[in-house]
């Protein structure tokens, strides 16, 4: 029976758990977006509003705190310097998960989970990406055509053809 069992156990150990939803978090906070199952989506949420509202105290301990479940010193910075200031204000409600529908492979449900206030830093560096590829792609049709000059046709002889 599961009276009074919160969180799913994703089937895994508790150990497991834990350092899938550290590095869940971590990853969400550096990148601002992940892919991934529905059910981890689900539980990584919570996982990360607890330590986002720890941080929003900014004081040694909560640092602290925050620092047990993120190892990354980087994301450390990011999440005290930019992302507590630009969504502090918030009473909760940090992230919002998206469904996507089923993955091919297994069918599982997928979703993205991704902080609520980063649509625009997402989305400038998706527009970033697509002028570099297409940048890349007209450079190489450029190097392409040039590198292909009037091409000389040279006509064998019979007699050269059966040799």
């Amino acid at each position: 029976m599961r009276h009074r069992t919160k969180g799913r156990k994703l089937k895994r150990t508790a150990s497991h758990r834990a350092a899938l939803m550290n590095a869940l978090a971590t990853s969400l906070l550096r990148h601002k977006r992940i892919k991934t199952t529905e059910a981890k989506a689900k539980e990584a949420r919570k996982h990360v509003e607890a330590l986002i509202t720890k941080a929003r105290k900014n004081d040694l301990h909560s640092m602290r705190q925050v620092m047990s479940h993120i190892r990354d010193k980087e994301v450390i910075k990011e999440l005290f310097s930019e992302i507590v200031p630009k969504i502090g204000d918030r009473p909760g409600g940090y992230t919002r998960v998206i469904k996507l529908g089923n993955r091919i492979g297994d069918a599982a449900s997928m979703a993205i989970l991704e902080l609520v206030d980063y649509n625009d830093v997402i989305n400038a560096k998706a527009e970033d990406q697509k002028e570099k590829r297409e940048e890349r792609r007209a450079k190489k049709q450029a190097e392409k055509n040039q590198e292909i000059p009037d091409a000389q046709v040279v006509e064998e002889t019979p007699a050269e053809k059966n040799k």
